[in-house]
């Protein structure tokens, strides 16, 4: 028995060191990747290089002048705006998403040519629409006038999109005053339990993992970026701390009654994860908020883990988005992969990243 017992540990210790060699020569393949968003994912997130430094400022120009920064780009007008077919959050393409692509993507920050797509994207989410609240008994009374319906004393609104905008904002440097208005939104609609929700069913009391994924990032890189700048930058960090109970206390994809998986979708890899939700984004975001090496993170680590490639990185197991040169529903303009069986360089840095952060790498 101490033989066999002996045997299998060498046979994974042997294991576990084959893998570590695998990412190490990864991690070597990617910082030298053709693509600089991806080399400044990599310098940042695990080779812990400075964001400031000439280097990666360098390297940022790079991100700035690259070829998938022009397709984002490519719609801009004159004026310095994107128009789609109906508004700034058409999705894929319109001014909402291009915006939050730059900032994941490691675009310079401080870039006054983007100010007009800020101006377009931030005006939008601040209308006058978004302070107008009504109560509402039923579905069909809430979707019968504009505005934020209030059904059981909670705020039926998508903050995902507030809290995204704030995000890429606050990650582009393009921070002004209407970022406390924000601010002031989403701390005005958080639900008792910490997140938000936009469900119309009145009996809703539960608050949504894709609408509270964006705003609890959003307030805490505000937070982040604040610093001790007065009482408003405290709440939005308490916040951010509240919210991240949503997923801590479900393991970040565990029904709390039994344990089982809440949504399939939690499970699968994609990217972009847009307003979705996965158990990556869900680690992302603990990273961001310095919870990561909670032991309640721990079981979507292992299933993280279990997924890797055998040959090596993190394939994406389904995407939510179709390439296109055409401003159509669910169309982007970049191809970010979709390959079920080979490495996608865009979740294979994001989860070596994440990894790095909980002290696993």
């Amino acid at each position: 028995m101490r033989a066999t017992g002996l045997l299998l540990l060498t046979r994974l210790a042997r294991r576990q060191n084959n893998r570590a060699m695998r990412r190490d020569d990864l991690i070597q393949d990617l910082v030298n990747s053709e693509n600089p968003s991806i080399r400044w994912k990599v310098r940042i997130g695990m080779l812990d290089e400075d964001p400031t430094s000439r280097a990666i400022k360098r390297l940022q120009q790079q991100i700035r002048e690259s070829p998938l920064v022009a397709a984002l780009l490519a719609r801009r007008d004159d004026d310095g705006h994107i128009h789609a077919r109906y508004n700034v959050y058409d999705k894929w393409h319109g001014a909402h998403w291009v915006l939050a692509a730059l900032a994941d993507l490691g675009y310079p920050p401080h870039d006054e040519s983007l100010f007009p797509l800020r101006d377009q994207v931030l005006s939008h989410w601040l209308k006058d629409q978004f302070y107008r609240e009504f109560d509402a008994g039923s579905r069909a009374q809430a979707y019968k006038r504009p505005g934020v319906p209030v059904m059981q004393g909670r705020y039926r609104r998508c903050a995902s999109q507030q809290g995204n905008a704030l995000l890429a904002a606050t990650r582009l440097g393009l921070l002004d005053d209407r970022a406390d208005r924000l601010v002031e939104r989403l701390l005005h609609w958080q639900w008792p339990d910490g997140g938000w929700n936009c469900d119309k069913n009145p009996s809703a009391d539960t608050s949504s993992f894709m609408e509270t994924l964006l705003p609890m990032r959003g307030l805490a890189a505000y937070a982040r970026h604040e610093g001790d700048a007065g009482a408003l930058c405290a709440k939005a960090q308490r916040a951010a701390r509240k919210a991240a109970d949503v997923f801590l206390t479900r393991r970040l994809f565990k029904r709390r009654a039994d344990g089982s998986v809440i949504a399939q979708g939690f499970t699968a890899l994609h990217y972009p994860v847009y307003w979705h939700y996965d158990i990556l984004a869900g680690l992302k975001a603990m990273a961001e908020l310095d919870l990561i090496r909670t032991p309640r993170c721990a079981d979507a680590l292992d299933l993280l883990e279990a997924k890797e490639l055998e040959s090596g990185g993190w394939a994406a197991d389904d995407r939510y988005f179709k390439t296109t040169s055409k401003p159509v529903l669910g169309g982007d303009y970049v191809n970010w992969g979709s390959s079920r069986k080979s490495m996608n360089e865009w979740i294979t840095t994001d989860a070596l990243s994440v990894l790095h952060a909980a002290g696993r790498l």
